[in-house]
């Protein structure tokens, strides 16, 4: 499978590593911007919603894709992408070209429903 075109690019993602910080009564998981941010082709895959214990709850599921770099080469699941406001959980990585140039994440984001 070839990789993106640069037209195809025109997403903007920042990445977040989580780090352990100190709030003055335990040690809390934050996360941060990790690296500069990064051009990506964003595949919209699917939307789901539930209703559990009379909660309601709405999620989306997104494939982005990314020129390799020393930034995107060490995400890993742990780590969290932000595209346009929405905070993504990393939920898997591979490669998408056989040139090895460009590979694929895949994520969900929960959006809260008011």
């Amino acid at each position: 499978m070839p990789g993106p075109k640069p037209g195809q690019m025109i997403e903007v993602v920042q990445f977040r590593r989580p780090l352990l910080t100190d709030d003055g009564i335990s040690e809390v998981e934050t996360f941060e911007d990790f690296g500069a941010a990064q051009r990506a082709r964003k595949i919209d895959a699917s939307d789901a919603e539930a209703w559990k214990a009379a909660e309601v709850s709405a999620s989306i599921s997104a494939r982005f894709q990314f020129r390799r770099n020393e930034v995107t080469e060490a995400i890993t699941p742990k780590d969290r992408l932000t595209c346009r406001g929405v905070e993504y959980e990393i939920t898997g990585k591979r490669e998408i070209s056989d040139d090895l140039r460009f590979f694929e994440i895949s994520t969900v984001a929960r959006i809260d429903l008011e």
